[in-house]
């Protein structure tokens, strides 16, 4: 018999499964292919959402969704927190980012080199920080690892109260070095971080992510018997604003959730994913696609 001591709870995983992806409005597509696919290295997806109104760009097994107005212009919506990605190569982003700057010239867009990799702000000031593929995002090589939001000072421990008591996540609190937070585990090796800030925190605009989660029912059962269910799209989706602290019922944060169930039809979709390092003038034979781990 083995007898060597192995940490089972460390392969828990907890309710939340996949953290599919994060959708942001915006008011011009050229802009948007130019950040996210040109510079990013994201892969639009070339077989849903092709047209005008909306664009899927993918990440790994992960996606941005870019819907844009069917009719003029409109106010883009900006994320409250920071987008953390892992790509390839942090060298070739640079490369790629720098050469898209002159045409995003006069919007928000900015980046630059830090110790933990290279942060950058799309054109409407979604904020993203990308990270060099290391040991703590597992064998992932492309993909969305987090989302850090900036929630208000005290609110982290009935953050992780709600995603631990109610969506029957794995969440504790900790201290960063930007202040205290709620970490919540999803699936294999991403995370929902809530970072307290003291900085007064824009309205929300109605941007969202979208979860998968196994236990679909009881989350659900509890947030309905608190009217806490913002829409109920289908058998397999529902919706929630708010993030409530169990213990005594107060609203501590506000973003949609689109929660999906396993038995959704886009659950586990592969996700086509090109290779950044073919082109036209230096073009691979079999290299299109993406080689590495996702």
């Amino acid at each position: 018999m083995d007898t060597r001591a192995f940490d089972r709870g460390a392969e828990d995983m907890g309710n939340l499964v996949h953290l599919e992806h994060f959708n942001v409005l915006h008011n011009d597509q050229q802009k948007a292919t130019l950040f996210y696919v040109v510079g990013l290295g994201g892969t639009r997806d070339p077989y849903l959402m092709v047209g005008l109104t909306n664009m899927w760009v993918n990440f790994g097994r992960t996606q941005a969704h870019l819907p844009s107005p069917q009719h003029g212009a409109t106010v883009p919506q900006v994320l409250r927190g920071t987008i953390g990605l892992v790509v390839p190569s942090l060298a070739e982003l640079e490369e790629r980012l720098a050469r898209i700057a002159p045409e995003l010239a006069g919007t928000r867009f900015s980046w630059k080199r830090t110790k933990a990799g290279i942060e950058a702000t799309c054109p409407w000031g979604n904020r993203f920080r990308c990270h060099a593929p290391a040991p703590e995002f597992g064998p992932t090589e492309l993909g969305l690892l987090y989302v850090d939001f900036d929630v208000p000072p005290g609110t982290a421990p009935g953050i992780a109260r709600f995603y631990g008591e109610v969506m029957k996540a794995i969440a504790r609190t900790e201290k960063s070095d930007a202040g205290p937070r709620a970490v919540v585990n999803v699936g294999r090796h991403q995370h929902l971080y809530f970072t307290e800030t003291s900085r007064p925190l824009p309205d929300y605009d109605n941007h969202h992510i979208q979860l998968y989660i196994a236990d679909f029912s009881s989350p659900y059962r509890w947030l309905l018997e608190r009217d806490l269910i913002s829409m109920e799209t289908d058998a397999h989706e529902w919706r929630l604003q708010w993030i409530v602290d169990p213990a005594d019922g107060r609203r501590l944060f506000q973003i949609e959730h689109e929660v999906r169930s396993m038995k959704h039809p886009l659950y586990n979709r592969p996700l086509v994913n090109r290779n950044v390092h073919v082109t036209n003038t230096a073009y691979v034979p079999n290299g299109d696609a993406f080689r590495g781990t996702y």
